[in-house]
């Protein structure tokens, strides 16, 4: 009986952009924030019980990023375990995830490179090895995603299954046509009823032994094929207790007992082949029913949430406005600043020099003032990156952390601009946020980013005095 479960684990960037801190967050008691809890809940005994070398998962960048600093150890066994996979099979059990969280049908071909980029540099630097596979945010894909995907190496992908129209009754995984001559891309689609009884029926897994035995007399389950479970990671000890436990007996007693062999996408794809194709239903996600819809404007999974297409529309005028004067200002300094870009994370892992970089791509005139400059240009790109946390769209209520946390990326990214080439914003898309409010506490959007650029600016003269 082949099983695979997923597990995607991520947290959003929790740390204030000024002050690059974690404030104390409610409710994480006794712990000083939701990422030291769920550590402690769930990634340490995940990882302490050897969970991740026996699971498909991904990490997403940032929770990596906030993990490699304050729970080393963790990390360290992580991709110890991930790492010996690699090294037995030749394919590790660890999928990439799209950088900053953003869905990617939203954004422009250029950041969807970046955001693929960025993220496929950030795995090599973890797990020293290339990925074969991604997790994509919230699942969510078009035809120029995969093509963007498979651009930068990748090979497959994990959906859900309403966003793939099967051409043959056959089980997948499946091929994707891709146009312009490219090769087809596979998907993977989790199978809907054994991945919503993990996720949302809590009973279903109390007992190992009684889950197993469930799959075998389910008629409706192809015990031949390759089934995937896919859940979010945090499930297993912190959203259900206990269930790290579930998981490791899973994995080892109970899946022997029950004659289950266990695999993971890539593993699978060394002695198979999808042997049917499939159409994307384009775009589409897996927390979303209508498409990519609640993240940009209101739909029947946000109802009442007026506030989100002018949110959306405001922050992508000025993520335009950041990346025209990056273009204008960076080019004057690099050849490509979109290349550059591109290699931002290498150079904020400290993997490539920001001079090296200077020196392969720089124009004529070049001179020892001008990295800095590029230098402040790049972090105000990577700021305005993170302006699309998809977390930042997810909920009914705009008075809430991850929209405003975005505001203050996108108030970061304006600052550094501004900072780098004294070039300030026309006033006109600002006053776009004015129309982003809560219903329930009359929060404003622009009251937000105001507030973000004085702090900014007082940390800045602090600093300097």
């Amino acid at each position: 009986m082949p099983l695979c479960v997923h597990g995607h684990f991520y947290q959003p960037p929790r740390e204030d952009p000024i002050s690059n801190y974690i404030p104390d967050e409610r409710g994480a008691e006794p712990f000083h924030n939701w990422n030291e809890r769920i550590l402690a809940e769930c990634y340490e005994p995940n990882a302490r019980v050897g969970n991740f070398g026996k699971i498909s998962f991904n990490i997403g960048p940032t929770l990596f990023d906030w993990m490699w600093d304050f729970a080393p150890d963790v990390a360290e066994r992580i991709v110890e375990q991930e790492r010996a996979n690699y090294l037995k099979y030749g394919v590790g059990n660890a999928l990439v995830q799209g950088y900053t969280h953003s869905i990617l049908p939203l954004l422009s071909y250029r950041n969807k490179v970046t955001s693929v980029r960025w993220a496929v540099d950030d795995f090599v630097y973890r797990f020293d090895h290339r990925p074969k596979g991604i997790w994509l945010p919230e699942t969510a894909a078009d035809i120029e995603t995969l093509c963007v995907l498979q651009d930068c190496g990748l090979e497959f992908t994990i959906l859900a299954p309403w966003q793939v129209r099967p051409l043959e009754s056959k089980p997948g995984p499946y091929y994707v046509e891709l146009p312009d001559g490219r090769k087809p891309f596979i998907v993977f689609p989790y199978h809907r009823d054994l991945s919503t009884k993990v996720s949302f029926i809590p009973k279903a897994t109390e007992n190992g032994d009684e889950f197993l035995s469930s799959i075998r007399v389910d008629q409706g389950i192809d015990l031949t094929h390759f089934n995937l479970i896919a859940s979010d990671g945090e499930l297993y000890g912190h959203h259900q207790k206990f269930r790290d436990h579930f998981l490791r007996y899973l994995l080892n007693e109970g899946g022997e007992r029950h004659d289950v062999e266990w695999s993971w996408p890539g593993l699978w794809l060394l002695n198979h082949q999808p042997e049917a194709y499939a159409l994307l239903n384009e775009p589409s996600s897996w927390s979303c029913m209508h498409g990519v819809d609640r993240w940009f404007t209101e739909c029947a999974c946000t109802p009442g949430a007026r506030w989100k297409n002018p949110f959306f529309t405001a922050m992508r005028d000025i993520a335009d406005w950041v990346e025209s004067v990056y273009e204008n200002h960076a080019g004057e300094i690099v050849a490509d600043p979109w290349e550059v870009r591109n290699q931002f994370v290498q150079i904020k892992h400290g993997q490539v020099k920001l001079e090296e970089v200077c020196s392969k791509y720089g124009t004529p005139g070049f001179d020892d003032q001008r990295p800095k400059k590029l230098e402040t240009l790049l972090r105000a790109q990577f700021e305005s990156q993170r302006m699309f946390t998809s977390c930042g769209w997810f909920f009914e209520e705009f008075h809430r952390i991850e929209p405003q946390n975005n505001i203050a990326y996108a108030a970061k990214a304006l600052w550094l601009t501004q900072q780098a080439t004294g070039e300030q914003i026309d006033p006109k898309i600002i006053s776009e946020l004015a129309h982003v409010r809560s219903e329930k506490t009359g929060l404003r959007a622009d009251t937000v980013l105001s507030q973000t650029l004085i702090r900014a600016e007082i940390e800045q003269n602090g600093l300097s005095k």
